[in-house]
């Protein structure tokens, strides 16, 4: 069968074909490779930095970790000395009783309550009058009280008077005063030192009567600052009464967190290791990379490297090209020689 020349071209495509299949085989089984690599290398990296807790054991309790088959922590807990128990159950019981002594500190401090209470209204009632009001009624009380004696020194001395025969006699009157005022009256000098006497009684009174309204606003102002002061008393009180319950509570508290140290400590520990696990696995996981990252650029397959070579050397190609030529050629004279007449035509007479 005769070799065409177009059957060099298809070698060199069928090499090239072949040598880029075999090349891309290559390239996968090292992909896979290199993927298996790096896959190793997290799954002991994060093997090395898996928490894992520490069991410990103090005079106050003991720590109790919890892990799976796999090493993954399920559960933690802490249990605390029987000592350290025995001091939790005898304050519970101080805790209990100081709770039922602070729910009873409202009905005991209510007597300051209701005290305060009525200091507020005690209070009001004399801040409702204003302090003039007040003086008025001081003098007015005052008046009061004097106005029998009054009465009884101006009839003994009218009586003096009567008997001494000067019950008539009247000097000592002046006129009205420049802003318009009346003037004193002619009397006798008795009456005009008795009148004078009084009016001096009433300007103290007056004076006594300003300072007693100042005093009675302060006074109910006073009032109020007494019923605060109780009512924060009972307030206070209240709180205080709560003292007991918070310190034991708290003392328990303290006794707990020391029959937790194990487990926090414990939990210290682990972290630590965790930590240091985790930067050792970060290494092992940038070194395992970087050596399959490489082992996967050194993937090398000979023979569809030389495939490839062949296929895109021109030299080959040419040669190639040139035999299948040659051969084309000498067929075509073989044939020519063998049948020389094969391309003339007869026709019959």
């Amino acid at each position: 069968m005769p070799i065409s020349a177009g059957a060099g071209m298809a070698i060199l495509g069928g090499t090239s074909l072949l040598g880029g299949y075999l090349g891309g085989q290559s390239a996968q089984r090292a992909a896979e490779t290199s993927a298996n690599a790096q896959l190793a290398a997290t799954r002991i990296a994060a093997d090395a930095a898996r928490f894992r807790p520490v069991g410990i054991t103090t005079r106050y309790g003991t720590s109790n970790f919890q892990t799976n088959k796999k090493g993954n922590l399920i559960g933690a807990g802490y249990e605390v000395s029987p000592e350290l128990r025995a001091y939790q159950d005898r304050l519970q019981a101080l805790t209990g009783g100081a709770l039922t002594q602070a729910e009873m500190a409202q009905q005991q401090y209510a007597p300051l309550q209701q005290s305060a209470q009525g200091l507020f209204g005690l209070g009001q009632q004399y801040l409702a009058q204003s302090p003039e009001q007040v003086a008025a009624q001081y003098m007015q009380q005052q008046q009061d009280l004097l106005a029998p004696s009054r009465e009884r020194s101006m009839a003994q001395l009218q009586n003096q008077l009567y008997q001494q025969g000067r019950s008539g006699l009247s000097v000592g009157g002046t006129g009205l005063r420049p802003g318009g005022g009346e003037g004193l009256r002619a009397t006798s000098p008795e009456m005009e030192a008795y009148y004078n006497a009084m009016a001096q009684q009433d300007a103290q009174l007056a004076a006594n009567a300003q300072s007693e309204g100042q005093r009675n606003v302060a006074f109910g102002a006073g009032l109020f600052g007494s019923g605060s002061q109780l009512m924060g008393q009972y307030q206070a009180g209240q709180v205080s009464a709560l003292n007991p319950f918070t310190t034991y509570l708290g003392a328990g508290s303290t006794l707990e967190q020391l029959g937790q140290q194990p487990l926090d400590i414990g939990a210290q520990l682990g972290g630590r290791a965790a930590t240091a696990g985790a930067n050792v696995g970060q290494a092992l996981l940038t070194g395992g990379i970087s050596a399959a990252r490489a082992q996967q650029a050194g993937a090398y397959d000979p023979f569809a490297t030389a495939l490839s070579g062949l296929a895109n050397n021109q030299q080959f190609g040419q040669g190639v090209s040139n035999y299948f030529n040659d051969r084309a050629l000498r067929q075509q004279e073989q044939a020519a020689m063998e049948n020389p007449f094969g391309s003339v035509g007869f026709s019959k007479l």
